[in-house]
C-alpha cells in the first residue's frame, strides 16, 4: 500500500509539473522547480522554490496551486490512513481464516464420534460459529477469490445444519431412556444367543498368547461349566511323571504368576488331553487305560473307570508321542474320550461318557489313523482332527456323531510355535485352549449356527 501512495504522490506531481526526472523547468515569474531522484519506495522527489509571498500572494495560478498542494495532502492523509485500515482488515480476515481451519477440524472429531459429545460441546460450537458469521463480509470485501468465500459459506452453512440436527438428536432422548434402550439391547442379544444351535466349524483364527512358561509339553484349561465370575485356572506342566496341578483364581492371577492352591493328585497323569468340568479334573492315569475323576473340593478322587481295549502308554498316541493316547474332552453335548484300539485297527473310536460314573454311553469308530492324528478337540458332537501338530497344520477330518458320518475339510490355523502338544475346546469360551510349544494361547473359532425362531418345533 505504500508503493501504492508513492505512485499516487508521483501522479500528482507529474500532472502539475510535468516529467521533473527528465527535465528542468526555468524560473518563470519567481518560480523554480528542479528535477531529483526517486526515494526508497520509487516516489518521485522534486524541489519546488517559490517567489516570496508579496510576488505571489494575488496570482490566480498561485492560489490555485496551493488549493491543489492541500488536496494532494488530503489525498496523501486518506491514502495512509486506508493503507492501515487495510492492514488491520487483513489480519482480521486472517485470524477468521485461521480459526476456521481449527473449526473444521472440530467438526471432522465430531463426526468420528458425534454421539459422544456433551451438549455442552456443541453449544460452545455453535456460538463459536456465530462469532464467525458477521466476519464473512469482510472476507468478501477483501479478499480475492470469490469462489473460496462461496466455498467457506456453504460449509458453514452446511455445518450448522448439521450441528442444529445433532442437537436435536441428542436432546430427543435423556439418560435414563438411552439406559433403558441399551438394557433391552442387550436382553435381545442374550435372547437371540440363547436360540444358537449347535455349529459347525467354518474358522479358526489368532492365536493370542496369553502366557509363556512351563516346559515344551502341558495343559492348561478353565471350567466350561463354570459360572461367568468364576474364571479360574488350573495348569499341569508336562505329559508324565507328575502330580501336581496349580490353581489360579483368574486369567490375570495366572498371567502374573499368582498361584491360589496347589493340589498333589493320589496318581500320576500321562499325556496332556485332560480337563476340568463341573468343578472336578478327570485325566488318564500313569502307565494304564484309566480314567481318573478328581474333585477339586473335596480333595479326593470320585470314580475311575477302565477304557475297554484302549491303547495306552504310547501305543497309539498323536503325531508328537507324549503318551497322548487317551483324550478326554467335553462340548456342548456332554463328555468325550477319543482313543484308539486294536479291535478298530489302531484307527480313532469315539466314546461319549457319563460325567459321574464315567461309564462309555456310545461308542463310534472312524476310519482315521490315530498315530496321523495331530491333536482332536470336540465341538457340538463333531469331532475334528488336524493332520499335524507341527508348522502347516490344518484341520483336516470331521466326523458327526449326530450322523456317523465323516468328511474331508480344510481350515488352517496359525501354528505361531511350531509345536502343539494340547488342543482343546471351551464351550463356554467357545474357544481352543492350546499349549503350543511353552506358550499358552486362544484360538478363536467361527461356527455356522442356525437360529431357532419361536415356530420352530
Amino acid at each position: 500500500m505504500r508503493v501504492l501512495v508513492g505512485i499516487l504522490h508521483s501522479v500528482l506531481s507529474l500532472s502539475i509539473f510535468g516529467l521533473c526526472p527528465s527535465m528542468t523547468i526555468g524560473p518563470k515569474e519567481g518560480w523554480q522547480v528542479y528535477s531529483s531522484a526517486q526515494d526508497a519506495d520509487g516516489r518521485c522527489i522534486c524541489t519546488v522554490v517559490a517567489p516570496e509571498q508579496s510576488l505571489c500572494s494575488r496570482d490566480a495560478k498561485s492560489r490555485q496551486l496551493r488549493q491543489l498542494l492541500e488536496k494532494v495532502q488530503n489525498m496523501s492523509q486518506s491514502i495512509e490512513v486506508l493503507n492501515l485500515r487495510t492492514q488491520r482488515d487483513f489480519q482480521y480476515v486472517m485470524k477468521m481464516e485461521n480459526q476456521m481451519k481449527g473449526l473444521r477440524s472440530k467438526f471432522r472429531q465430531i463426526e468420528d464420534d458425534r454421539k459422544s459429545i456433551m451438549a455442552k460441546n456443541f453449544q460452545e460450537l455453535k456460538e463459536k460459529m456465530d462469532e464467525l458469521k458477521p466476519l464473512i463480509p469482510v472476507l468478501e470485501q477483501y479478499k480475492m477469490d470469490a469462489a473460496l468465500i462461496s466455498q467457506f459459506k456453504e460449509e458453514i452453512r452446511n455445518l450448522s445444519a448439521v450441528l442444529t440436527g445433532i442437537q436435536e438428536e441428542l436432546g430427543a432422548y435423556d439418560y435414563d431412556e438411552l439406559y433403558q434402550r441399551v438394557l433391552r439391547l442387550d436382553s435381545r442379544l442374550r435372547s437371540c444367543m440363547g436360540k444358537l444351535t449347535c455349529g459347525k466349524l467354518m474358522k479358526i483364527t489368532g492365536p493370542v498368547t496369553i502366557k509363556t512358561s512351563g516346559t515344551r509339553f502341558g495343559a492348561w484349561m478353565t471350567d466350561p461349566l463354570a459360572t461367568t465370575r468364576n474364571n479360574r485356572v488350573w495348569y499341569m506342566d508336562s505329559y508324565t511323571n507328575s502330580k501336581i496341578v496349580r490353581e489360579y483364581k483368574t486369567v490375570e492371577d495366572f498371567v502374573a504368576g499368582v498361584v491360589s492352591r496347589t493340589y498333589s493328585l493320589p496318581f500320576k497323569w500321562e499325556g496332556t488331553n485332560h480337563i476340568v468340568y463341573n468343578g472336578s479334573l478327570y485325566y488318564n492315569k500313569y502307565q494304564s487305560n484309566i480314567i481318573v475323576k478328581y474333585s477339586f473340593e473335596m480333595g479326593s478322587v470320585l470314580a475311575q473307570r477302565a477304557l475297554e481295549f484302549a491303547g495306552f502308554h504310547n501305543m497309539y498316541p498323536y503325531t508328537w508321542g507324549g503318551y497322548s493316547d487317551i483324550d478326554v474332552m467335553a462340548d456342548e453335548l456332554g463328555m468325550w474320550v477319543v482313543y484308539a484300539t486294536n479291535q478298530n485297527a489302531g484307527n480313532v473310536v469315539i466314546s461319549q461318557i457319563d460325567p459321574d460314573t464315567l461309564q462309555v454311553l456310545k461308542t463310534w469308530n472312524t476310519e482315521y489313523s490315530k498315530r496321523n492324528a495331530g491333536e482332536s478337540f470336540m465341538i457340538c458332537g463333531t469331532l475334528y482332527i488336524t493332520n499335524s501338530h507341527l508348522s502347516g497344520a490344518k484341520v483336516y477330518y470331521a466326523y458327526s456323531t449326530k450322523t456317523s458320518t465323516y468328511e474331508y475339510i480344510d481350515i488352517p490355523f496359525h501354528n505361531q510355535y511350531f509345536h502343539i502338544s494340547m488342543l482343546d475346546y471351551n464351550a463356554r469360551e467357545r474357544a481352543l485352549y492350546a499349549w503350543n510349544n511353552g506358550h499358552q494361547v486362544i484360538f478363536n473359532v467361527t461356527l455356522f449356527h442356525v437360529i431357532k425362531t419361536d415356530d420352530d418345533s
